[in-house]
């Protein structure tokens, strides 16, 4: 039994839809655990409603009991959420229906979301460092831009003499923002929200993953991170039971955008009666390890588990990616904070120098 707020507090996926309140994986894994201790499908999902105290999850749970009452699928009661449950999660579940291994499908879906959430764990904590040293950045720039300047300019301005031109400019600068510290203040909120907002357009977001991949060393690593995640999503599908073209379509979704246009090819090649190794191969979705180990899975009957061995594989490697994101982006951060900063002192300070030097 958890808590309500474990189920808020977890994502519902690497897709991104999710639900308020709703957890794709903890509903995966406690599902699985009562299906495995016998408990019936109707049964487990009134237990999981009856423990639950967040009101929006404890509806949602009652409404898929409902459902299952009425005498409907579990695949067909979550199709009716999608709003809370993606097409991914309900194709592992209607596949694993027809096969008879609900239990072991959910426990596969639930370790898949695992996996996602903790990549994106690390990558989120890789990036705490550099969104603090970036905000006392900023704080610092704008308590020398609102308070110090200003001060600056009027002993500056009571001693008389020619400033120098940047100088003149930063504290002409430094006055304006001075007289008006609130108008300065709602330029720079939205300044730093403007971006927030343009990386919700999907235009901009696939645009900046294009120039991120193109990078020399972080593009190797998003590309793998991509086809690890693509290897992941085909695995759980297929041994749901799924059919290969359907698990190559729906795992299209969840895809990178860079990804997707070879994916569709290779979807087509297969839905033509190519095998999936040479379908990878001709649009470059493969490395060399991961195209012998899907040859390996086709030669076996073992298509499935070689593909998740085939992302395992790589997971070393892409743990290795937030360490390689602090490393280029937190002395990046520092060169250019300090270099910002250092100028401003400087030019703060130009004229006294330049005002002692004319006095001796």
């Amino acid at each position: 039994m958890s808590p309500a707020g474990e189920w808020s507090a977890s994502p519902a996926g690497p897709s991104g839809l999710a639900a308020r309140g709703f957890s794709l994986r903890l509903f995966s894994h406690e599902l699985a655990v009562l299906l495995g201790a016998g408990i019936p499908l109707l049964e487990a999902v009134q237990t999981l409603g009856e423990k639950e105290h967040h009101p929006a999850v404890a509806a949602l749970l009652a409404r898929l009991s409902r459902g299952l009452t009425e005498g409907l699928t579990l695949s067909a009661a979550l199709q009716r959420e999608p709003q809370s449950v993606d097409g991914l999660f309900v194709s592992v579940v209607q596949s694993a229906e027809r096969t008879g291994q609900l239990r072991e499908a959910l426990t596969a879906h639930a370790a898949y979301l695992a996996w996602a959430q903790d990549l994106r764990s690390k990558l989120l904590a890789a990036c705490i460092y550099p969104a603090m040293l970036l905000g006392a950045g900023l704080l610092v720039l704008l308590f020398l831009l609102l308070f110090v300047i200003p001060r600056f300019a009027e002993v500056l301005e009571s001693l008389g003499g020619q400033l120098p031109l940047a100088s003149a400019w930063l504290m002409q600068l430094g006055r304006l923002a001075g007289e008006h510290r609130l108008f300065t203040l709602v330029v720079v909120l939205v300044a730093l929200l403007l971006p927030w907002q343009l990386w919700q357009r999907d235009a901009v977001r696939e645009r900046a993953g294009q120039w991120l991949w193109r990078l020399p060393l972080l593009g190797d690593k998003l590309r793998l991170l991509a086809l690890a995640r693509l290897y992941r999503t085909l695995s759980m599908l297929l041994q749901a039971g799924v059919p290969l073209p359907a698990a190559m379509r729906t795992a299209l979704g969840g895809t990178a955008m860079a990804l997707q246009p070879a994916m569709q090819q290779a979807l087509a090649q297969v839905s033509g009666g190519l095998r999936l190794s040479q379908a990878l191969e001709r649009n470059a979705l493969t490395t060399p390890v991961s195209l012998r180990m899907v040859r390996v899975g086709e030669r076996t009957g073992q298509l499935g588990p070689m593909l998740a061995q085939a992302a395992a594989f790589y997971d070393e490697e892409l743990s290795r990616l937030s360490e390689l994101v602090a490393r280029l982006v937190n002395p990046v951060l520092m060169l250019c904070m300090g270099a910002v900063i250092g100028t401003v002192v400087v030019l703060m300070y130009l004229p006294i120098f330049q005002l002692a030097e004319q006095t001796q």
